[in-house]
């Protein structure tokens, strides 16, 4: 039987920057962009989303849901260095590490000899460690497999440890919403609810059959999930999949030529950033993302090696043909392949936002 964490810190950015600044603890704050300027917002504190924030959100809106909003820059640089330190704090306790994102990773200690082998000790002692060295609160989940240490992690977020106990699994399984499982979207949600289904135990009732002629591909993985089954083992292939670069401008780029106009700054940033990685990766394809007005995105993608200027401006082009309005943001993106997976397995290279319950020595 695996026993499976999965870490997710409190509003990473927002964290960070209320650790380096005591002052703005306990008042409305998002990481982002200005509002004048046409910024989103990244992540924000819980004192902010009581308000109705939330990431991606524009500024502009969430300074009108909150007058009171304080909206600070972001530092990646100074983000990656903080999940690059609660990585290596994972790993102390288990080479099967996988991060989702900076801010989340799955953790496998099945195998760990840390704790007596009490996942939820070892999820205890990490959250602690995090916190006295980085200043910053992590939630946990502990359970037998990846689906339910992550829904466990955002139970009582924040600063929580939620486990869900290998003989508990079934009864929690029955209670929980089908909105909690992933993959589950507002249409989906909302198909199911006027199908009357509002629980797993509401999907038990289907059989694999009528599940798959109402949620196609996707019915066999609910058949599955509502059954607590996840199968799923933790990668520890940590490797990079793409680089990208993209900007959201104060003024919308009405004309494919001002479209254009931009490209040579973005592909200035993109080539600085691919300079910065090491030589075990080959480019394997380009992509372009626009946004425009009301927010829908187009991208736009080719398989290359080279990753040319000239890649760019025919995949701007073409994004243009399918829809040739004004945009108000532009992105630009290469795929990525590690040599290194041709030889075995390798290392990571990534890291990682709840209070404590049902704290058992599981398992």
């Amino acid at each position: 039987m695996r026993k499976i964490i999965h870490f997710d810190c409190d509003c990473f950015y927002a964290s960070v920057e209320m650790r380096d600044d005591p002052s703005l603890r306990g008042r409305p704050l998002a990481v982002g962009g200005s509002s004048d300027r046409r910024g989103v917002v990244s992540t924000c504190n819980y004192e902010a989303r009581s308000y109705g924030v939330h990431s991606a959100m524009p500024t502009a809106q969430a300074k009108r849901l909150c007058p009171d909003l304080i909206v600070v820059p972001g530092n990646m640089k100074k983000y990656r260095q903080v999940g690059t330190n609660i990585r290596e704090i994972f790993l102390e306790y288990s080479e099967l590490v996988e991060p989702l994102s900076l801010d989340e990773a799955y953790v496998d200690v099945s195998e760990s000899g840390h704790c007596q082998g009490s996942a939820t000790l070892i999820a205890r002692e990490i959250r602690q460690k995090v916190k006295d060295t980085q200043g910053i609160t992590v939630s946990a989940g502990v359970a037998p497999n990846k689906f339910l240490a992550k829904i466990a992690s955002d139970w009582r977020k924040p600063d929580s440890l939620t486990v869900i106990e290998p003989d508990a699994v079934d009864t929690f399984i029955l209670r929980l919403p089908v909105a909690k499982i992933h993959g589950v979207g507002k249409v989906t949600a909302d198909k199911m609810r006027r199908d009357g289904i509002h629980t797993c135990a509401d999907l038990r009732q289907l059989s694999q059959l009528e599940l798959a002629k109402s949620y196609g591909k996707f019915g066999g993985r609910l058949y599955e999930l509502c059954r607590g089954i996840d199968n799923r083992p933790v990668e520890s292939d940590g490797s990079r999949k793409s680089v990208s670069v993209e900007h959201t401008f104060s003024e919308d780029l009405p004309t494919l030529a001002d479209w254009q106009q931009q490209l040579p700054e973005l592909y200035g940033r993109l080539m600085e950033r691919l300079e910065n990685l090491d030589d075990h990766y080959q480019i394997s394809g380009t992509g372009i993302k626009v946004k425009y007005n009301d927010f829908s995105t187009v991208t736009q993608e080719r398989a290359s090696h080279s990753c040319r200027l000239s890649e760019f401006l025919r995949l701007m082009e073409q994004c243009w043909e399918r829809r040739p309005e004004a945009i108000r943001l532009l992105g630009l993106a290469v795929k990525l392949k590690d040599l290194r997976a041709e030889s075995g397995p390798q290392q990571l290279s990534l890291p990682l936002e709840r209070k404590e319950h049902q704290a058992s020595h599981y398992p």
